[in-house]
Order: C-alpha cells, then structure tokens, then sequence
C-alpha cells in the first residue's frame, strides 16, 4: 500500500498537549496517532487505528491457534446479570451506570464474565461440548476518576477478553497454561520486554493470578523479584511472618513519658536520650505504629479499622487498596477522630493502662484491628498508652493486646527479602498488559452454568478468564520505543514500514519516489511518501515523529545516483546508490 501525506489525514503538532504526563502520551497525540475527545476517552485517527489493528492482528491470530473462537458482546448491558455476580455493587463507582427511557438499569461493559457465561448456559449442555475457549475484542468502559497517561488510563479502552470452559481444576489448569503460553508469544511479537508476576485477582474472584508487566520506567504498577526467580506484582507480595517467641521472657510493659513527642522520630530520638538499650540503638523498627482508616462498603456503608505495623514502616496505599477491595478506605479525618474521643492522635495504642481493650475485637470502640505479619505472638513494642504524652514499653503481642486479624499492606522496599527465601528484592514499575485468572466455578455457580457429566448428573462448569489491553500495548509499546525526537515503532506494528521524505523543487525527485515507492509496494511493503511542498526541515522533523523505522530521503544528491538510507530505530544513516536502493530497505527490513 501507497499513502502520500499531502492527502493523509494527519496533522502534527509542535507542543507537547498540557495533559501529557508521558512521552506515550505526548507523541501518539503530537505525531497525530490519536486526539482528545474527553478526559480519559481519545479519538484514533488513520495512523494510530493502523497500529491498533496490527496489534488486534497478533493477538487474533495467537488466540484461533489455541483453539479460540471469536464473539463480539454489545457494550451497552442489562443490569440482571452483573446482580447475580454482585458486581452490580462491586464495581462501586467505576461502573458507568445508565437508564433508558423506560427506566430500565443498564451499564457499559468493564468486562464481559456473566455474559460469557450465560451465552455458554443457554447454548451447551453437556461435557461433550467441552473444553470451550470463546474471546473477543471490544470496547470496555470504567469510570476512572483519575484518567491520566493518554492510552494507558483511560475510560474508554480496547481489549481483548477470553474465557475458558471446562470441567474439573486439571482441564482449567491445562486451559490456563495455554493462555499463559498464548500471551508470552504475543507479547514477545509486539516486542515489549515484560515480565510475568503473580497478582490479586481483586473483585474478578478466582484461585490463580498472574499479571503480564510491560517493563517501563513510567508504568503504574510497582513489581518485585528476586535472583532466584519470585516476581509478584506489589499488591500480591506477602510477606513470610517470623516464628513466634516466648512470651513469658518478655519484659513488664512501662510507662513512658513522652511530652510533645507524637512522630516515630520523635519518640526514637527520646528513647535513645533517656533511656538507651544495650545492644544497640533505638529504631523505628522497635514501635508499633497504629493507623486509622475509615472504609467504605460497595453498599455505602462505613466502618472505622484500625492497622498497626512497625513504626519505621509506611502503608502502601495500593497494597491497600488491592487488600480491601471492593471495599475503599481513606485515612481518619479530623471529624472521624472528634467522633472518637477515646482516640488520641500520635499515641493511639492497641492497650490501655488498665487493661481494656482500646483497638480490636473486644474493644469499646468497635474498631477492627489488623496488624502486619511482622506482629507475632511474643514481639515486642514502644506503642502509644492512648494517654497524651505517654508512650508504654515492653508492649507484647499476644499478652498484651490481640489483633483481630492479619492485614499485608505495609510498604515493600529494595532490599526486603522475598517471601519464598530466593534472595533480596529489587523494585521496578511496569505497564499491565495481560491478566490471567483461574476463575474456578465463582460466576458458573452464581448464574448456574451447569452441564450433565457422563454419569448423567449436573456438574457446575468450572472458568478462566484472560485480559489484553490491546490498545493499551500502543501506548506501551510506543513507550518502550520512542525517543526524544518523536515515535518509533517496530517493523510488525508500523502503520508504514517506509518512509519516502522527497525534498527539493525537482520532479524527478517525486517522480523517483514514485518509482520506488511501487516497487516496495509489489514485495508488500506499506510506504507512505511525503510528497508536500513544504520545507526540507519541516519534513525530516515529521519523519522523525511518525516513527517509521525506515526513512528515505530523495534529494540533490538523485542528480549523481545517491540516496540517504536511515534507520529510525538505531539513529544510522548512509548514501546508498539509486539502483539499490529497494534491496538495501528490504535488509533493514529483515525480509
């Protein structure tokens, strides 16, 4: 195919948009791949379509080799279903919710479980129309209340749905395992370097999760791994709670007074003034830390909890977030804490000088208390005495005070060790492109997908559930590539793989471009030639911004024989010779 930009609907711009917070975002609109329609919803233009559909191209085509079919669902759907999942409330305010004129509840598909799964249930009903992998590749929508980074948070998004339909967890693990394998081949084809990481499965439900993670150093989601191979996404990381010790060799807890001192910092600095230890300094790793939250219900319901965690510790709010969901939770306001006069700030404490219970299950507050894993039984504390100005020492858990459960979400750092004992951890951020789940019977039970065994008898079928953001990997892809310059896409993914810049008055010079252009476009090569009357500087910045990964420029030197052959991707650049010119684009090419 043969494009000329005189007559290609592209305009680029000079100015980074005002909304760019990263170079995906700043060239796909700079470089007129893609344009604004609302926060959080883009508009795609000629060139960007052309790289999404190349990109739906490999994922179709790795899908149908694992047996998938394709469907396509509507977006708009009827309320009845998502209510007998739950996730009608679930979603809380990411769902975007609508009424027809009728009055009628109806939302905009975040994805598409329950009606997979019904389309199963009224269609087959036997293990003999088992295994089933159905797909499809469609618009969804979530209500972000942060839309950020163009492509890669947006409201409106394309992305590519699959569910597997088996009997049993043997046929769901072989099902899952082909997925897996499925998405590492398509991810290595966009070529992104990724890594695959464990994950919650968070208000999708399910037994096994696993996150694809473009790796990029502007990516939202913070991961973690280990020389000796553990990587989780940072949510998903649980920390490996030490053995308990011997309470009885505790010390007597004791008053400490600490006046005007309300911070951890504070009150390690006062330790090690007033009352040095013998082994070593004071830390904030020897507090206990109480923090108050307020968690809201999908239902709208509230509830005060409480977590506490090693002092030198912060919590992470993603971490959070994952753990609660679909639940959210935001600190203790000053009103919450006017509510709770029994709570003082910067010495809250898990016990009080006479005993009662301040936090936890039998407490007079009513509120939950969560501790980290480090918290076991027989560990030792400096912890608020819930008295202003007094902190208590030689507070023990398990004697002292008892948690009502467990909660993992403080902070995971460089240089913690990784659960499974495979060495330290190292941090990095990423890009999620793919989520797997092993689903198990959570919506077939829900909605009574159930189909006869051999023997006659109903047997509840069990589901995967498989996610690519597929107009997501444009901009991760577009990320991992570009420059300071403008894009730069691989030769799969290119919306042009060559690039013809004719500069000059000259005909011949159009008339060469011409000639070469139909040469590459009979061996199937897509070029697109800058055939404007505009400046040569105005052209070689455009062909820079595009990003075809093959340029050609045709100038002054065509008068004696002689072509510019650059490589968009690696910055090199030769003459070559007018006659070799076809046979030198297609080695860059690699055909």
């Amino acid at each position: 195919m043969i494009s000329n930009l005189s007559s290609l609907f592209v305009r680029t711009l000079r100015d980074d948009p005002a909304d760019a917070e990263v170079p995906s975002h700043r060239w796909l609109v700079r470089a007129g791949y893609i344009r604004r329609a609302a926060p959080g919803v883009y508009t795609w233009l000629p060139l960007g379509l052309k790289v999404l559909q190349k990109v739906e191209a490999v994922v179709r085509e790795e899908m149908e080799a694992i047996g998938g079919q394709e469907v396509h669902f509507p977006a708009l759907l009827p309320r009845e279903p998502y209510e007998l999942t739950n996730r009608w409330t679930e979603y809380g305010d990411n769902l975007f919710r609508v009424v027809d004129r009728k009055g009628a509840d109806m939302l905009l598909g975040p994805t598409h479980e329950e009606m997979f799964t019904l389309l199963v249930k009224d269609l087959y009903s036997s293990y003999k129309d088992l295994p089933l992998t159905l797909f499809q590749i469609q618009t969804k929508y979530r209500d972000e209340a942060r839309p950020r980074a163009g492509l890669l948070r947006g409201r409106e998004f394309v992305m590519k749905d699959s569910y597997s339909f088996d009997l049993g967890h043997e046929a769901l693990e072989a099902a899952y395992q082909r997925h897996r394998e499925a998405y590492i081949r398509i991810f290595t084809r966009l070529g992104l370097e990724f890594v695959i990481v464990a994950a919650m499965a968070g208000a999708m439900g399910g037994s096994r999760s696993e996150e694809f993670l473009a790796v990029a150093e502007n990516g939202e989601d913070t991961f973690v791994r280990s020389p000796g191979g553990y990587a989780a996404n940072v949510e998903a990381v649980r920390i490996a709670a030490p053995e308990a010790l011997d309470i009885d060799a505790a010390p007597a807890m004791a008053t400490v007074a600490t006046p005007d001192v309300g911070t951890i910092a504070g009150v390690v600095d006062l330790l090690n003034a007033n009352l040095p230890r013998e082994d070593r300094p004071w830390a904030g790793s020897d507090t206990l830390k109480n923090v108050l939250f307020m968690m809201t219900n999908p239902d709208g319901t509230s509830e005060p909890l409480a977590l506490g965690l090693p002092g030198d510790r912060e919590v992470d709010v993603k971490r959070l977030e994952a753990a609660l969901e679909p639940a959210v939770a935001v600190p203790f306001t000053a009103e919450d804490f006017k509510r709770h006069p029994e709570l003082h700030v910067g010495f809250i404490s898990p016990v009080s000088l006479d005993g009662t219970r301040i936090l936890g299950e039998e407490s007079v507050t009513g509120i939950r208390y969560l501790t980290d894993p480090r918290i076991v039984d027989g560990t030792i504390w400096v912890t608020g005495a819930n008295v202003i100005d007094e902190h208590l020492s030689g507070v023990t858990a398990g004697r002292d005070f008892t948690a009502d459960g467990i909660l993992d979400v403080a902070e995971v750092r460089e240089g913690d060790p990784a659960p499974d004992g495979s060495g330290p951890l190292t941090l990095a951020r990423g890009i999620e492109m793919g989520h797997i789940f092993q689903l198990g019977t959570k919506y077939a039970e829900s909605l009574e997908l159930k189909v006869l065994d051999q023997n006659g008898k109903l047997q509840v079928v069990t589901m995967g559930s498989y996610g690519v953001g597929v107009s997501r990997a444009v901009a991760a892809v577009a990320e991992a590539t570009c420059d300071d310059k403008g894009l730069c896409w691989p030769v799969a993914l290119a919306p042009y793989q060559v690039h013809i810049v004719a500069t000059g008055k000259d005909q011949a010079v159009f008339d060469e471009a011409g000639r070469i252009a139909g040469e590459l476009d009979a061996l199937g090569v897509d070029v697109v030639v800058d055939d404007r009357k505009a400046s040569p500087g105005v052209k070689f910045a455009d062909a820079e911004i595009l990003g075809m990964p093959v340029i050609l420029v045709i100038g002054r030197g065509l008068a004696d024989g002689k072509l510019e052959l650059r490589d968009r991707r690696t910055g090199d650049k030769k003459e070559i010779a007018v006659g070799e010119a076809v046979q030198e684009i297609s080695s860059l090419l690699g055909r």
